[in-house]
């Protein structure tokens, strides 16, 4: 789990000003996250979240609940990316329960 800013740029390459600009809760952010998963620690499939699961830090553009999804993978054809922005409902841990559903229900597909 990488869950600063900082980490997110050194151990997976996320661009600064991708987390300056986007945020940390972006697609731009989290598929820089799953592409540099990819690239840097190897494997075949990779996933990016982050969101806001509460019951502080929303705002009205994204409010508790929004999480951005990211999937990486390795293919005959080359690398996919796919990213997907879900808005989850409930308690933090109602959300995080969610949240990891989402994202192996993602790996499944990939």
């Amino acid at each position: 789990m990488v869950y600063g800013n900082e980490l997110k740029s050194v151990l997976l390459g996320v661009r600064p000003e991708t987390l300056a600009e986007a945020g940390a809760v972006s697609e731009a952010t989290v598929r820089e996250m799953a592409a540099g998963a990819l690239e840097r620690l190897g494997g075949d499939v990779a996933v990016a979240v982050s969101g806001i699961a509460g019951p502080e830090g929303g705002t009205p553009d994204k409010p508790v609940g929004t999480v951005w999804f990211a999937w990486a993978a390795r293919t005959e054809a080359g690398t996919t990316l796919h990213s997907e922005l879900h808005r989850l409902d409930g308690d933090r841990d109602q959300v995080r329960r969610q949240a990891v559903a989402v994202a192996l229900r993602g790996v499944l597909g990939t």
